[in-house]
């Protein structure tokens, strides 16, 4: 077995409860040897390179661990979801809702088809992979994990079938769909969290906007900057004529037009690399364009909510709604918008130190379950940072209550490894580098 720095009996202590909802006793040594084979040195985290450095005869056990259809992991995923509270859960936390896609070649892999892959930058063929994300401060853990399939293998149940599609999973959703019910699932765990982030992927559907309020969850999504809203002002009036449904006395019109006439303020949100990261905001309360839908696909005014443009130093400009409260400052909207890229260290982290990406396997079963640990693995690191950063803290403030509030500040403890710490890792352990930390990112 490949010797992990930090990875012994303290690894043991902390997978326990992992390791009571796994049943027979051969799942229970084979979660913690992949775990530590994902954890371990080495560039690839594919089965036959794990087996060979932790000193296996074969990947067959492993092989079957991960991939046997013949337990159910969903006991794993309320374990990992329970864990990620105890280390950045409360009102403060956000949940990140994204998705990731991993690059394949060939068509034979559950979800395979041509679509964007945020990593290579263009369309490819690739995997995409529905994302939630726990966060507080700069602390990332991912959630869950759960795959987008296209039309074109919903629309054929024998391929489905071939992969090992549970028939429940065949029928066509959408990405919000898929979030909405993840979201659900770590609500039934316990996981609390404070405000639900989306990119404009997500944010642009009204069903999820509307999904989140019938949770009575607070939101900061992004949209397209043709997004149609409405005065906070407008009324629904009764057109001459009788029998007729009221209509808005007014037009709806372009989100960015609305901010355009605006001041826009410069907020710093947090220090990166380089200084504070800062752009300028300006903010208006309207309501939605996403009412029922009345004449010419116009739709009537949904909710009352704050519409934010973000004018990046580029020149770019974003645009955003949020239904954060009305006497909300423009300060804490930005820094909500932008707190959405923590789940890009969480996926960084996935990918480059824990092979999320490197499992070779077609099945459905397989994929996910690899991203089950994937996920295990990173939320042991965090907890090994976390416990790192209350050491130190302790370190610098003697006294009885010196380590109780480190972990209700997480933001001081970056997740995030410099590049050389990354190419380190490839030879070593990516725990022999839990001490390097890195300012954060300029996004």
């Amino acid at each position: 077995m490949t010797n992990i720095p930090g990875g012994g009996a303290d690894l043991d202590r902390w997978l326990a409860p992992v390791l009571e909802v796994l049943g027979r006793k051969t799942r229970r040594t084979w979660a913690p040897l992949y775990l530590r084979g994902l954890l371990g040195s080495g560039e690839r985290k594919s089965l036959q390179p794990m087996a060979a450095r932790l000193g296996l005869s074969g990947h067959d056990q492993l092989q079957h661990f991960i991939a046997s259809p013949a337990w159910d992991d969903a006991p794993l995923w309320s374990v990992l979801a329970r864990q990620a509270d105890r280390l950045v859960g409360g009102p403060q936390a956000w949940l990140v809702i994204d998705d990731t896609a991993l690059p394949k070649k060939g068509t034979m892999s559950v979800g395979v088809l041509p679509q964007y892959c945020g990593q290579l930058g263009k369309k490819a063929n690739c995997q995409s992979l529905v994302s939630l994300t726990l966060a507080q401060g700069e602390v990332p853990v991912p959630v869950g994990l759960r795959l987008f399939l296209p039309e074109k293998w919903t629309d054929d149940p024998a391929r489905c079938a071939q992969a090992g599609v549970p028939e429940a999973a065949m029928a066509p959703r959408t990405k919000g769909e898929i979030a909405l019910d993840e979201l659900d699932r770590l609500r039934a765990a316990g996981v609390r969290f404070g405000t639900v982030l989306a990119d404009a992927g997500y944010g642009a559907s009204a069903a999820l906007r509307q999904g989140l309020n019938a949770r009575g969850l607070l939101w900061a999504v992004g949209i397209p900057r043709n997004q149609k809203v409405y005065s906070a002002a407008v009324e629904l009036v009764l057109p001459q004529g009788r029998g007729r449904k009221p209509i808005p006395n007014e037009e709806p019109v372009e989100a960015e037009k609305v901010l355009a006439g605006l001041s826009w303020r410069r907020i710093a949100w947090r220090q990166g690399t380089k200084g504070a990261l800062a752009a300028r905001f300006a903010a208006a309360r309207i309501r939605v364009g996403d009412g029922a839908l009345w004449a010419n696909n116009r739709h009537l005014p949904g909710d009352e909510v704050w519409l934010v443009g973000e004018w990046r130093a580029s020149g770019e400009r974003k645009y955003y709604l949020s239904n954060l409260p009305a006497d909300t400052p423009l300060r804490l909207l930005a820094a909500a918008i932008k707190a959405r890229w923590v789940c890009e260290q969480a996926h960084q982290q996935l990918k480059q130190e824990l092979g999320l990406g490197h499992f070779e396997g077609r099945s459905w079963t397989g994929l996910h379950r690899h991203a089950l640990m994937s996920c295990i693995a990173c939320a042991y690191l965090q907890h090994l940072r976390l416990a790192a950063h209350r050491r130190t803290r302790r370190g610098k403030n003697a006294g009885p209550d010196a380590g109780s509030t480190a972990l209700a500040e997480p933001a001081r403890c970056s997740p995030r490894h410099s590049r050389s710490a990354v190419r380190a890792s490839r030879h070593a352990s990516p725990m022999s580098a839990l001490s390097t930390q890195v300012p954060a990112t300029t996004h």
